[in-house]
């Protein structure tokens, strides 16, 4: 059918000619899509601050053979309004949505879109460090992708006294099992990584800033080495 609806997040948007404006949306049940907005921006559009970064909507679009075209428009949850107002959170946010449209373009879930979703409202409410929630949405973003193995166990001889990370493969080793190319994190280090995989808030706050600073380090090369280039966006992260 030429008309469909969903729900989505919108990840990017740029101008098209005077009034228009395309935007990169990733979709709850129809992966990413990139839709022409009519006259958006334009000062008498009603949906054009619908569509902006970080706003996650209920949408009908009419399917096109390069571009789909944006119908309706209705807004579910408005977090950009909090997000850009705050430095921080506006640089881990951009990071968040520009891995999401590395992420999901050739293939996507409902699993990724509900992660992106929560990734934006956790920073929007401020409970969390921004670069923690950053952190925690990239790890989860690459196991959902099938990039990080079983972190509990030492990929060579099962031991749980796992101290390294491989930024090759995702995997983590013992000290006798290290792999080429790993990083030593130490036992802090890897169970710093398992609790931003699980959501273990507390356990994540009670992390020195030594060990946050070189997790942060290893998902950075570990996903510039899976995305083949980093993000531009992680360069105006701010640290905590």
């Amino acid at each position: 059918m030429p008309y469909y609806r969903d729900e989505a997040v919108v990840i990017r948007t740029h101008k098209l000619g005077e009034v228009d404006r395309i935007v990169t949306l990733l979709t709850k049940n129809h992966g990413q899509v990139r839709a022409v907005a009519k006259g958006v921006r334009k000062t008498s559009s009603r949906i054009g601050a619908r569509l902006e970064p970080f706003n996650v909507v209920d949408l009908q679009l009419y399917e096109g053979k390069n571009l789909d075209t944006v119908s309706q428009v209705e807004q579910l949850a408005n977090y950009g309004a909090v997000i850009v107002a705050d430095y921080a959170r506006y640089t881990a946010a951009s990071a968040v949505v520009e891995a999401a449209e590395r992420f999901t373009r050739e293939d996507s879930s409902s699993q990724h879109y509900m992660l992106v979703i929560g990734a934006l409202r956790a920073l929007s409410l401020k409970e969390h460090s921004s670069d923690q929630i950053l952190d925690s949405y990239l790890l989860r973003a690459l196991a959902i992708s099938g990039w990080i193995t079983n972190i509990d166990q030492c990929q060579g001889c099962a031991s749980t006294e796992t101290v390294s990370f491989s930024v090759h493969s995702g995997s983590v080793s013992c000290q006798s099992c290290t792999l080429p190319g790993s990083v030593r994190l130490g036992v802090e280090g890897i169970s710093h990584i398992g609790a931003l995989l699980i959501g273990d808030w507390p356990s994540v706050r009670g992390a020195t800033l030594a060990t946050r600073a070189a997790v942060s380090g290893v998902v950075a090369g570990y996903l510039q080495w899976q995305l083949e280039r980093g993000l531009r966006s992680l360069e105006h992260v701010e640290r905590n």
